[in-house]
Formats: structure tokens, C-alpha cells, sequence
């Protein structure tokens, strides 16, 4: 029997469970980008008391064990803002964080919850304590550089029907 170790059989001096033991520990989330009739992107900011304190971004948030990304996008969106979808969540981003509010790496899985008819009332959780729907070209005060080029990118994949793949938000 062969005991060469090479990338593609590093089994043959470790048993897999062991092996998958030494492998990266990577944290997932899911957002969900959603428009109103009027092309304006829906952001939450976080209740004072919160990791993100004052910062915008998408309804979203870790998954919870065994949950998929679709399913615990749905749960933060639903959680956190009241909103139900009856459509399909469509995946239009990736985004590698190599480390988040030192937890370390985190992938984050975008989704596009289409538009919100006029009217949806959005309930805040707790963990926010404002909503507002905003047009992309009214958040540079808003957002930090990273963010806003992070959240163009999704805004034109969703318009376009296309998935991009990021690293730090970045292209």
C-alpha cells in the first residue's frame, strides 16, 4: 500500500475523522438584500448594547446548528424585521471575511428577497433599533467605503441575476 502523502490523500497518515479536526473552523451567515418599489435597499442599524453598535446593514445573521443558508436567511429576516417572503430567496454573493469582531473567518451567503410590496410593515427586534430604505447613491455618510463597495456589488448582482464571489467584500 502506497503511504505517499500528497494533498489529495492525507489520509494515508491520518485517520478522516482526525483529519477533519485540523481542518479551518469557518463561522456562516446569511443576509437578505430586499428593494421596496421605489429600488431602495432595506438596512437595519443596531440597538445601542450590540457588537455593531449604530452600524447599517442587511436583516441577517449566523446560522443556527444543522440550518442551511436559505432557511436561516428566511429566520433573520423574519426575526428581525417582522417580514415574511413567499418567494424564493435567490443567492447573489459570497463574501470570505478572513476575521470578524475576532471570531475569526466568516462566510457570508447574500441572498435577494425581491421587492416589498408597498405598504409591508417592518417590526423591529431588539437587537435594532432603526430601519429606513435607502438609495445607493445616499450612503457614503452612511456606510463605511468597504461596506457600500460590498453592498453595490450585491445591489447590481441581484438587478442582473448574477452571483459575485468576495473576499473582504472586495471583488
Amino acid at each position: 500500500m502506497d503511504e505517499t502523502v500528497t494533498a489529495e490523500k492525507p489520509e494515508a497518515w491520518l485517520p478522516r475523522e482526525e483529519w477533519v479536526q485540523t481542518q479551518p473552523r469557518t463561522l456562516l451567515a446569511s443576509c437578505v438584500l430586499l428593494l421596496d418599489t421605489a429600488g431602495r435597499v432595506l438596512l437595519l442599524r443596531y440597538a445601542p448594547g450590540q457588537p455593531a453598535a449604530g452600524d447599517w446593514w442587511l436583516p441577517g445573521g449566523m446560522l443556527d446548528h444543522g440550518e442551511d443558508p436559505r432557511t436561516a436567511a428566511r429566520r433573520e429576516l423574519r426575526e428581525e424585521t417582522g417580514l415574511g417572503l413567499p418567494g424564493p430567496l435567490r443567492l447573489i454573493g459570497i463574501d470570505h471575511r478572513a476575521d470578524v469582531l475576532g471570531t475569526g473567518p466568516v462566510l457570508d451567503c447574500y441572498f435577494h428577497g425581491g421587492t416589498l410590496p408597498p405598504g409591508a410593515a417592518v417590526r423591529l427586534s431588539e437587537e435594532h433599533d432603526r430601519h429606513a430604505f435607502h438609495h445607493l447613491t445616499d450612503l457614503d455618510a452612511l456606510l463605511p467605503a468597504p461596506h457600500l463597495r460590498t453592498l453595490c456589488a450585491l445591489h447590481e448582482a441581484a438587478l442582473a441575476g448574477t452571483t459575485v464571489c468576495l473576499t473582504d467584500g472586495e471583488l
